[in-house]
């Protein structure tokens, strides 16, 4: 240990002749470790409602979605598909068909995306677990197609988990001008059955606009046979998912886009992201105006040790090293305040997990988690401890510096 920070650590435990520096100076340890604490939890807030979000699409979205750059469809038998289908990451592979269409249902009418599946869709991932009613998942059976509405769409035609009477689907016949005379004439129409269910992502996206239905309904429907809009993909267990989609889009080439989940859903997670960094900064500020009660404790010690430094004069101290001192000092109270904080951070976060000490408010059962979630993640804590370190570290070097050198001079 060098003598500078041997000496800046005695200085912080050492009785002062002044009680009042030894309060200052835990106020700066306390107001550092407040600031810190803050950002724990804030960061951890915004990272439980992403993690959220992120589950409540698992059920939807696949591991990875590939869809053509230009929007259009693509053969099944395209060679870089067949080539996909082999790869030996992908686990699960499921064509995939969607369009806009109209459907009517006892007068009602509403513009609704149908997503055409293979049958393998409930291998993806947890479908079934987003199903409601007494019914079963069916795509098809015989000649029979049958469509799984989202919750809310089901109650915007007036529907429940099961209806009766077929549901009438509607989409335009491709490159045709609408008959004026008899505008039936050019659109294709088909007929949805009820499985007895509805799914419910408890988002509206998809909740009031998607139907799940068969991929041969949706290809004859929008006469797209043996066409693809996209295919969805789960990798096998144990494959780095960074890792696969870089190869994945590598063997696609420019044609096909491969999202992760993430990606899938980038508006969000891209708000999501946006409102957490601000949030960053804010704190930030307020983390320098901590930082701030540190350089009025340091200033107070400078006084108060006028006798060590002339000491240290005395047995070859340099100014330079002299300030040196008080830099650290103000560093290891920047430190311990930053230490204390991510403690109590991280404290507070589990008690938040396991009790829910703060909740969303209203009634029980009013919002889709009753307590506020958090997610601590290894980076966040890094990014607070490096902020805190930094911000502390612009807060005392210039004062300190400044200080010393009309100290010194007396």
């Amino acid at each position: 240990m060098n003598y500078e920070l041997f000496i800046a650590r005695r200085y912080l435990f050492a009785k002062k002749s002044h009680h009042a520096i030894n309060i200052i100076s835990g106020i700066s340890v306390l107001g550092v470790a407040v600031a810190t604490m803050a950002m724990v939890v804030t960061l951890s807030v915004f990272n439980g409602f992403q993690d959220l979000v992120a589950d409540l699409f698992t059920a939807f979205d696949p591991e990875l979605r590939i869809t053509l750059t230009d929007g259009q469809t693509v053969s099944t038998k395209d060679p870089a598909l067949l080539q996909l289908k082999k790869h030996e990451a992908v686990a699960v592979y499921t064509p995939v068909l969607e369009g806009q269409a109209l459907v009517v249902q006892d007068g009602r009418q509403q513009v609704v995306t149908i997503k055409g599946v293979s049958d393998n869709i409930t291998e993806q991932g947890h479908i079934q677990d987003i199903l409601y009613g007494d019914g079963s998942f069916c795509l098809h059976a015989d000649v029979l197609e049958y469509g799984i509405l989202g919750i809310q769409l089901a109650q915007q035609l007036g529907l429940s988990a099961y209806f009766e009477n077929p549901l009438q689907v509607y989409a335009p016949k491709p490159g045709e001008r609408v008959n004026i005379g008899n505008p039936l004439s050019s659109f294709n129409h088909e007929e949805l059955q009820s499985p007895g269910v509805v799914f419910v992502v408890q988002q509206a996206k998809y909740d009031a606009n998607y139907i799940l239905t068969s991929l041969g309904f949706a290809q004859r429907l929008f006469e797209r046979q043996g066409r693809l809009s996209g295919v969805e993909i789960k990798l096998k267990e144990g494959t780095n998912a960074d890792n696969a989609k870089q190869e994945l889009q590598a063997l696609l080439g420019e044609r096909f886009k491969v999202q992760d989940r993430y990606e899938q859903q980038n508006d969000i997670f891209r708000v999501m992201r946006i409102e957490k960094l601000i949030s960053h900064v804010f704190l930030s500020f307020i983390l320098l105006v901590a930082c701030f009660n540190i350089i009025g404790s340091l200033s107070m010690l400078m006084i108060d040790k006028r006798q060590d430094i002339r000491t240290l004069r005395s047995l070859g101290a340099t100014d330079k090293q002299i300030s040196t001192i008080f830099r650290l000092e103000g560093h290891i109270i920047s430190l311990a305040g930053a230490l204390l904080g991510l403690l109590l951070g991280g404290i507070l976060c589990w008690a938040q997990q396991e009790f829910g000490l703060v909740s969303m408010g209203g009634s029980e059962g009013l919002y889709i988690v009753d307590a506020y979630p958090v997610s601590v993640y290894l980076t966040d804590i890094l990014l607070v401890l490096v902020t805190v370190l930094l911000v502390s570290w612009l807060a005392i070097w210039y004062p300190v510096n400044y200080l010393s050198k009309k100290i010194l001079k007396t």
